[in-house]
């Protein structure tokens, strides 16, 4: 019982922090998209209205109203959610560090260290290692950031011979991706690695140390969001 009590408390606890969080991405997503509670509610309406309507047409309305119900619940949760997603790619766009708070939710099986070389301009080139190899990935000034991969590809060619590396200058021009499809961009690379030597390029890396622990960094704090490497140190 004692169990039970403390379960039920858990969570009704869980469930307003659930309701919070909502709230708090339906604000956020207002900002930049004042439609999106009418969309939502219209497709909701539009899927319940559907089914209900077959529903009397062949006989069965409580069913195919319970039904329309559920998928009417499910497409608003799915809507609400991609809308969401682009009004915070649209609010990150552009701002130091954006790159690094997508790979750290690329998923699971990658290993992202963020800033792993970086200039006084805040350009900055993050990493992240999985069974698709070694990903680069540059934001800032289109010229200058490519220099800042050549010289950590190079840097890297010493350590990991054997696994692949692959580059990504994060923009809106030629031969650049944009922030929102730095995800997919990355889970389209095709899988050569095992587990183990995922495991191995990553402490062979971390054994080489990051860039960031002895060159200059910009005046100024760090870009909201984004966390030092392990290893790393200011000076």
């Amino acid at each position: 019982m004692a169990r039970k009590a403390q379960t039920d408390s858990g969570d009704a606890a869980a469930n307003p922090g659930r309701l919070k969080q909502i709230a708090l991405t339906y604000k956020m997503t207002r900002r930049s998209d004042p439609k999106v509670g009418l969309v939502v509610a219209g497709v909701g309406i539009l899927v319940f209205g559907v089914l209900l309507g077959i529903g009397f047409l062949i006989g069965h309305p409580v069913y195919l109203g319970i039904l329309g119900f559920v998928l009417a619940f499910l497409a608003m949760a799915i809507v609400f959610g991609r809308r969401a997603e682009r009004a915070a790619f649209g609010q990150m766009e552009g701002q130091p560090g954006a790159a690094a708070a997508v790979l750290q939710n690329v998923g699971r099986g990658w290993t992202t260290t963020p800033a792993v070389a970086m200039n006084r301009s805040q350009d900055v080139v993050h990493r992240a290692v999985g069974k698709a190899g070694v990903v680069l990935v540059a934001e800032g000034n289109p010229n200058r950031v490519r220099a800042l991969l050549a010289a950590e590809k190079k840097r890297m060619a010493r350590i990991v011979v054997d696994v692949p590396v692959h580059d990504i200058v994060v923009g809106d021009g030629e031969g650049q991706v944009p922030l929102k499809k730095v995800r997919t961009t990355m889970l389209k690379y095709p899988r050569v690695l095992s587990g183990p030597q995922v495991t191995a390029a990553n402490d062979r890396l971390r054994a080489m140390g990051d860039m960031m622990s002895n060159m200059p960094l910009p005046k100024g704090p760090m870009p909201k969001g984004m966390r030092m490497p392990r290893g790393g140190k200011m000076r």
